[in-house]
């Protein structure tokens, strides 16, 4: 089981917009999986796979992203991989 955490971010207005346009013609995504499918994203391509603790952080990232990407919402929810929001 992996645990999850809730985040509470700001973001511009524009973006918010266009989220929530993306999300009414996408209804197999929430914004959890939005969010976690961008954040997993981000570390993956500012990640620094020196040392083996940044290893692991790389690999545990990319898990997250292809989970988040390629399996339904209800198997998310099921294993607990999408946070809270």
């Amino acid at each position: 089981m992996n645990p999850t955490v809730s985040i509470f971010a700001e973001i511009p207005e524009t973006l918010h917009d266009s989220l929530k346009t993306y999300l009414e013609t996408h209804p197999e995504w929430d914004l959890d999986r939005v969010f976690c499918a961008a954040l997993s994203l981000f570390l993956l391509q500012n990640a620094d796979s020196g040392t083996p603790e940044a290893s692991r952080s790389y690999r545990q990232a990319a898990r997250v992203y292809l989970e988040t990407l390629f399996q339904s919402p209800q198997d998310l929810h099921s294993n607990n991989v999408t946070p809270s929001s």
